[in-house]
């Protein structure tokens, strides 16, 4: 009969490691699939940040790129002798920096004392796509349209 205790402990306590083996098993899978969601989750953010890094150099270039422009173009474009220099210089500037709407606005003026009204008109409406408030580009379009 202390036998049949003994074998009948071992079968409980077999049973027993069993039963926890199987939970700490689910257990175990169950933080298996949560480190696997954060570590998506952490790919994703890295992908994010990377974005938002490349984004910030575009910018900085872009903006070094302007910089460029106003210093060896746009500058000298205003201080031209005459107006065809000044629009070769503002068409070389707007190579390096064309979402500028003062460059845009600045270069229809050049055009449109040069005579060349419907590219004048071009830089006008350039501006206004760039900066819809820019109501001085405004009302050189719309005055260049009235006299045509």
């Amino acid at each position: 009969m202390n036998i049949d205790k003994k074998i009948t402990g071992v079968f409980v306590w077999m049973a027993a490691a069993c039963f926890i083996s199987g939970c700490m098993s689910e257990a175990l899978e169950r933080q298996a699939e949560q480190i696997r969601q954060q570590n998506e989750e952490i790919a994703r953010q890295r992908k994010e940040i990377d974005a938002l890094m490349a984004g910030k150099q575009l910018q900085a270039r872009q903006q070094q790129d302007c910089n460029r422009a106003f210093l060896e173009y746009f500058d000298k474009a205003q201080l031209a002798a005459n107006s065809d220099e000044a629009i070769a210089l503002y068409r070389e500037g707007l190579k390096l920096c064309p979402d500028d709407d003062v460059a845009h606005y600045e270069f229809g003026r050049a055009l449109a004392a040069a005579g060349r009204r419907a590219e004048a008109e071009e830089e006008f409406a350039t501006a206004l796509k760039i900066n819809p408030n820019f109501t001085a580009a405004r009302r050189q379009l719309e005055e260049l349209r009235q006299n045509r």
